[in-house]
C-alpha cells in the first residue's frame, strides 16, 4: 500500500504535466519539496523515537486498537518537517511581506496546538483548557485567512462564527479519527496530494504557495509511514493530529475560498461521516462525549473481522473516489454536478460506514478430496 501511495503520486505529477505543460518547473520544485520532507521527517522520526520511548509511551486499555505499549509523538517530527522545509522555501521565494505574516500567524497556531497535545499525550488535560485553547488557535487561522465561503448575504461575524465551530470540531474530529495505524495517513495523504494536484493543473485558484505547504505535509506523513505500519512502531499522538488537523482545515478553508466549497467538503468526507455520526449517536445515549471510547465505524470494523490494514485500505480507495468526485466539481462547476456529486460522494461514505458495522463474512476453504 506504501508503494501504491508513491506510483499514484508519480501518475499524479505526470498528469500535471500532461494537463499544464507549463508547470514542469513547479512540478519540479514540488516533487523535491515532498522527497526532501518525506526524507527529513524520517530522519527525525528515527532520532526521536529513542526519546518518546522513554517519555510518551502509550500503554493499552480498554478502548485502544494496539495490544502493546508502543510510543507516541510522531506528529512532532512531522510538524517539525513541514515548518523547516516550509520556511526555507519561502525564505528562497521572496514571498511578500502580507503572506509570509500570515504563514507565521498560522505556523504559532499549530505550534500551539503541538504544545497542547504534547503536554496531553504525556500527562492528561482537562478537557476545558484543552478546548479553549483549539477555539483561539482556530479563530486565530480564520480571521487572519480572511476567507469568505458563504454568499455575499450573510454577514462576515455569522460566517466567521460558523467557520470557527466546523474549524474546531475539524481539528477534533481528526483528533478522534487518529486511533489505528496507517489511518491518518490514508486519509491525509490523497487531501494534499489532491491540493497540489488542483493547483498544478488550474483547477482551482489557490495560491502556489499553499500547495508548496501541502506537498510538505504529504511528503512528511509518507516519510512517517512506514514506522506506522500495522503493527505500528510509532503513533502521532495529540501533538501530530491537532496540528495536522488544523493545517489540513486551513488549505481546505482556501480551498472552498476559492468556489471550490463542494470539492473541500468531500476530500475529508469520510472523517467528517464517521466522526459526526458516532457523535451524534454517543449524545443521543447520553455518554460523556469527551471521555474515549470505542464507538467509530473504523473501530466497529477491527472488532467486526476486519484487519487493521484493510480498514486502512477502505479508506484509502474511499478517498481516492471522493478526489476524483472533487475533481469532477471543479472541472464541470455547476450547481447540478456539484449537488450530484456531493450526493454520491455520501452515499459511497454510508456504503463504507455499513460495511465497516457488520461483522464480515469469511469465505470457507473448499476442503480437496
Amino acid at each position: 500500500m506504501f508503494v501504491l501511495w508513491l506510483v499514484l503520486l508519480t501518475a499524479g505529477f505526470l498528469l500535471s504535466i500532461a494537463v499544464n505543460p507549463f508547470a514542469a518547473l513547479p512540478i519540479m520544485i514540488l516533487a523535491g519539496v515532498l522527497l526532501g520532507t518525506g526524507l527529513l521527517s524520517a530522519v527525525l522520526v528515527v532520532v526521536l523515537k529513542p526519546l518518546l520511548v522513554r517519555y510518551a509511551l502509550a500503554r493499552p486499555n480498554a478502548r485502544s486498537s494496539h495490544k502493546v505499549p508502543t510510543p507516541q509523538g510522531g506528529g512532532i517530527a512531522i510538524v517539525s518537517a513541514v515548518f523547516l522545509v516550509t520556511f526555507g522555501m519561502f525564505a528562497a521565494l521572496e514571498l511578500p511581506r502580507d503572506l509570509l505574516l500570515t504563514f507565521f500567524i498560522l505556523a504559532a497556531s499549530v505550534v500551539v496546538l503541538a504544545l497542547v497535545g504534547a503536554i496531553d499525550d504525556i500527562r492528561p488535560l482537562p478537557a476545558g483548557p484543552r478546548l479553549g485553547l483549539q477555539v483561539v488557535a482556530v479563530a486565530t487561522v480564520v480571521l487572519v485567512s480572511g476567507v469568505r465561503v458563504f454568499p455575499e448575504w450573510m454577514p462576515l461575524a455569522l460566517e466567521q462564527t460558523l467557520l470557527i465551530i466546523g474549524g474546531v470540531w475539524f481539528v477534533n474530529l481528526v483528533n478522534f479519527m487518529d486511533g489505528l495505524d496507517w489511518i491518518t495517513v490514508a486519509e491525509m495523504v490523497p487531501i494534499t496530494a489532491f491540493i497540489v494536484f488542483a493547483t498544478l493543473c488550474a483547477l482551482t485558484t489557490t495560491p502556489l504557495p499553499i500547495a508548496f505547504v501541502a506537498a510538505c505535509l504529504c511528503g512528511a506523513l509518507l516519510g512517517f509511514a512506514p514506522f506506522n505500519k500495522p503493527v505500528a512502531r510509532l503513533f502521532l499522538g495529540d501533538v501530530g493530529s491537532l496540528p495536522i488537523g488544523l493545517l489540513v482545515g486551513w488549505m481546505l478553508l482556501q480551498l472552498a475560498g476559492t468556489g471550490a466549497l463542494a470539492a473541500a467538503l468531500l476530500l475529508p468526507l469520510y472523517y467528517l461521516m464517521d466522526a459526526t455520526i458516532t457523535l451524534l449517536r454517543r449524545l443521543a445515549r447520553r455518554e460523556k462525549v469527551w471521555e474515549a471510547h470505542r464507538s467509530h465505524f473504523y473501530q466497529k470494523a477491527t472488532d467486526n473481522g476486519f484487519s487493521v490494514l484493510q480498514v486502512s485500505a477502505h479508506v484509502f480507495g474511499l478517498n481516492l473516489v471522493l478526489a476524483a468526485l472533487a475533481a469532477m466539481t471543479l472541472v464541470w462547476p455547476s450547481g447540478a454536478v456539484q449537488v450530484a456529486a456531493l450526493v454520491l460522494g455520501a452515499v459511497l461514505v454510508g456504503l463504507v460506514l455499513r460495511r465497516f458495522s457488520r461483522p464480515r463474512v469469511s469465505v470457507p476453504l473448499e476442503v480437496s478430496r
